[in-house]
């Protein structure tokens, strides 16, 4: 039994590893390939924790082609099922990375694992190898039972025959023989064993199966058997038993998934036409009794449940019949008809249904896996025609996304737009959780602007984290001036004009948008009272614990439409997708209890299975991937991002004092004395923007006591989530082991750390690591050490935690992930605290491009221009700004 706290992450590559410390069989072998990985687990027959064992039912079919294909050669080719990587991709379950879950992910990893076997089994042959990973699957393949329909002979439609593989043909194709052969051909003592071997999956299945015994008992599995619709049925249901013993099955094709065709119960929801329906509509329900999408008639129906339950031909062709489960079925939808007819189905109900996620029914329960397997629901006109236009808003918005806006949008910007208004217009709440770099800000004020112009005078909220304000305001001010905007926080607008209801309302009477953070809406109770037209949550992680005052002040919070915005995929972690659902579309995933209890049943099934809840939230949540090729090739090479970051109070008050203490020290000082001291006062204001601990070196560095620790929290949190890597870079390396610790919390995992004191053949060897998509998630790197010279391109972010304050430095320290090799677009985290010295040096740069390139670039940097300011120009530039420079 391995580890079960042993988790398996896929990367953005479709690398699946194991990502926390281990040192299992399983463990062991993943470190070695994937492949290894796979088949490891594959050998291990016991139980297993819910997402071991999926990735086991995919090396265990990956298996059974082999064995066969592989009749006792290995197969010179073994194609990759395509369906089976749609499937894959459909119902993986919740794991770090399940987002990168594609049919080609699979498809490689197949590929993988043939490659892997080819190689594993040469020294001992195929069947010997496959019996080392199971003892059932060397013999698979060469013992066939065959089940053939005989419609001369109605009474006994059907015929059986048990065959061996007695060689291979010219093509590679199996010959089969009679079984009874076998007892002929290997009769002599020398070939007894051969025999044993030959029928040991049989002896197996005779073990497991009552069917299999009789066969055997009676040696009626030695010659050809004429059997009547029930005989052969009970056959069909054994399938899967007899191949899991190693025993090839020869079936009629209309026998799929251990199932055969079946009358259902067929529910339509929604199919009023003509009706143009939203999250408040109340649509229609009816039911009736199908075959294959088909309408069966009453006269059909009846005949049906006068039969005995098990094959019955009908309409020319055999299917599957279960009286009594049926008509258990049929009440259930009849009860549900009465139960809504009159008033409709309820929208969010609707989904559940079709996306088959009972909340308040146990899913492995009989009854309700009679609904499940005699049963379908199906969306009616008018609600198909709404489920597509989700799937392609770009038919159902018409409007141009580009109107108005101080920008021209990429392609897949201008659908999220469509789709953001779309989901608005139908009152459904919207997840427009693109990777990072991909443009979700720009996405919402385009929406913005074109909300404004439908409907002038409604003003929406927009919340985010203090950190993010400034970002807002800028991006408003640059794409979309037409918006007047209020910011809710005294960083931007005396408390006194919005803290009461009255003064809030008037604030707002005369605005378009208006910001504010997490932490006023605990504060401003008005705010509930207000009905927005549109509520925007930026960095939606920030109510994923819904038992926190911050989560219950904004779900409070009342509006015509909501949308948040995240880069995290909340999918893979339940909890956090509740908090998010229950915010955008409250009642969809049920109470929290419900839902739990849902998931739990899930998570303890034999054969989890993720893909109705994954049914049921898509339609609410937009992601798009920079892994993705159709996104990628629309993106620039490199972009550039400002992290920008409050103080804490104890920085605040560090900063002040030094302030004070430069303004008493310059004051008379003059020349290469002068020079010193701005110079000592520059590196102590980044130190304590940096952090209070590296400016006192008493070594406690709190992380609540930096702003920039806290920034670097919400980064990596969701750098982390994607299964990315980051390179940290700081000026100082006595900052390198307090932010790799950090980090270490946040990742979950060691990261590498370089500074000037490791030694040179070291080097390699830690960028060989990191390199590696198995390997550490973070590298902390002092500017002057790794800035040059290494090539990093495993990370896909840069975070430049205090700046250099000279551009030609810190470009060449981002060009170490952005280099020849980098396949993927690079964001450049900038961090720069609000309110003080480095804000101003950044926007001195960012504004005098020439500047920058000449006396910024220089040697020196911006220091130099510094020392040259008049005291009261210093003075002013590094002055705190205590408006700005705050939190939350």
């Amino acid at each position: 039994m391995p580890d079960p706290a042993l988790e398996l992450t896929l990367s953005p590559h479709g690398h699946l590893y194991v990502a926390t410390p281990a040192s299992s069989r399983i463990a062991t072998a993943f470190q070695a390939s994937p492949a290894a990985g796979l088949l490891a687990l594959a050998a291990a027959r016991g139980p297993l924790p819910a997402q071991l064992a999926w990735w086991r039912t995919f090396a265990d079919a990956f298996l059974h082609d082999l064995a066969r294909a592989g009749a006792g050669d290995f197969p010179d080719d073994l194609s990759f099922p395509p369906q089976l990587g749609v499937d894959c991709a459909l119902r993986i379950p919740a794991m770090p990375g399940a987002e990168y879950a594609t049919p080609d992910v699979f498809a490689n990893l197949w590929r993988e694992l043939l490659d892997h076997a080819r190689d594993a089994s040469k020294a001992d042959g195929l069947r010997a190898w496959l019996a080392h990973i199971n003892p059932a699957l060397h013999t698979l393949g060469r013992v066939t039972f065959h089940l053939a329909e005989n419609k001369r002979t109605p009474e006994t439609p059907f015929a059986f025959m048990a065959t061996y593989t007695h060689r291979l043909s010219g093509n590679d194709k199996s010959a089969h023989l009679p079984l009874a052969r076998a007892l002929q051909e290997y009769a002599g003592s020398s070939n007894q064993q051969t025999l044993r071997a030959l029928l040991e999956p049989v002896n197996l299945a005779a073990e497991r199966s009552a069917l299999a015994r009789e066969l055997l008992d009676s040696r009626d599995i030695f010659q050809p058997l004429a059997w009547d619709a029930n005989e052969a049925l009970v056959f069909l249901r054994e399938v899967a038993l007899l191949e899991q013993c190693g025993i090839v099955t020869r079936i009629p094709n209309w026998w799929k998934n251990g199932k055969g065709p079946r009358p259902r119960v067929s529910a339509r929801i929604g199919d009023k036409k003509g009706s143009q329906l939203n999250a408040d509509s109340l649509l229609s329900f009816s039911i009736q009794a199908t075959l294959d999408g088909e309408k069966l008639s009453d006269a059909e129906w009846q005949s049906l449940m006068r039969s005995d339950s098990g094959l019955v031909s009908l309409r020319g062709q055999w299917v599957e019949v279960d009286r009594e489960k049926l008509a258990s079925v049929l009440a259930h939808w009849k009860k549900v008809e009465r139960g809504e007819l009159g008033d409709g189905v309820d929208f969010l109900g609707a989904m559940r249904m079709l996306s088959g996620v009972r909340l308040d029914a146990d899913p492995q329960a009989e009854g309700e896996s009679a609904i499940a397997d005699w049963s379908e629901v199906s969306a009616g006109d008018a609600l198909r025609t709404l489920l597509d236009q989700l799937g392609s808003p770009e038919n159902a918005a018409t409007f141009d996304p580009n109107e108005r806006l101080n920008a021209t949008l990429r392609p897949y910007q201008a659908k999220g737009v469509k789709w953001l208004w779309f989901m608005q217009r139908l009152g459904l709440g919207a997840c427009l959780a693109d990777d990072m770099g991909l443009g979700k800000t720009i996405q919402v004020i385009a929406l913005l602007l074109r909300l404004k112009h439908e409907q002038p005078g409604a003003p929406s909220l927009l919340v985010a984290p203090a950190s993010l304000l400034a970002n807002w305001k800028s991006e408003l001010a640059r794409f979309a001036p037409d918006l007047s905007v209020g910011i809710l926080h005294p960083s931007e607008s005396p408390a006194e004009d919005w803290r009461d209801a009255a003064r809030g309302a008037a604030f707002c009477a005369d605005k378009d948008v208006l910001l504010t953070t997490y932490g006023q809406t605990t504060r401003l109770e008005w705010l509930s009272k207000h009905n927005w037209r549109l509520l925007v949550l930026d960095e939606a992680q920030a109510i994923k614990n819904t038992a926190t005052k911050q989560t219950r002040a904004v779900k409070a919070l009342s509006a015509g439409a909501r949308i948040a915005l995240s880069g995290t995929p909340v999918e893979n972690r339940l909890g956090d997708l509740w908090s998010l659902y229950d915010f955008l579309n409250p009642g969809l995933l049920g109470s929290t209890t419900d839902f739990a209890r849902y998931v739990k049943r899930l998570q303890d099934a034999a054969a989890p299975n993720f893909a109705p809840l994954r049914k049921l939230t898509q339609p609410y949540l937009l992601r798009r991937l920079k892994s993705d090729k159709t996104i990628i090739v629309d993106l620039p090479d490199k972009t550039e991002l400002r992290a920008w970051c409050g103080l804490s109070k104890r920085q605040a008050a560090l900063y002040q004092h030094a302030v004070g203490e430069m303004r008493e020290k310059i004051e008379g000082s003059d020349g290469i004395e002068r020079r010193g001291l701005v110079l000592a006062f520059l590196m102590r204001f980044k130190q304590i923007c940096n952090h209070p601990s590296h400016w006192l070196g008493d070594g406690e560095f709190d992380p609540a006591g930096s702003g920039k620790f806290e920034r670097l929290r919400e980064l990596c949190e969701e750098i982390a989530s994607r299964g990315e890597k980051a390179l940290v870079f700081t000026q100082f390396r006595e900052m390198t082991a307090p932010i790799a610790g950090f980090l270490e919390g946040v990742f979950g995992r060691a990261g590498l750390v370089l500074h000037g004191s490791v030694a040179v053949k070291e080097r390699q060897k830690l960028v060989t690591s990191f390199q590696r998509d198995d390997g550490p998630p973070f590298f902390v790197l002092s500017l002057k050490a790794g800035g040059s010279g290494l090539t990093l391109t495993a990370a896909s972010h840069v975070i430049h935690f205090d700046r250099w304050w000279n551009p030609a430095v810190e470009n060449q320290a981002t060009d170490r992930a952005y280099r020849i090799g980098q396949k993927r677009n690079v964001l450049v985290h900038k961090f720069v605290c609000r309110g003080t010295i480095e804000e101003r040096i950044d926007a001195l740069i960012d504004d005098k491009r020439a500047l920058a390139e000449s006396v910024l670039g220089a040697e020196g940097g911006a220091e130099t221009l510094l020392t040259e300011m008049s005291n009261d120009e210093l003075l002013r530039f590094v002055a705190l700004d205590l408006k700005t420079a705050g939190g939350d």
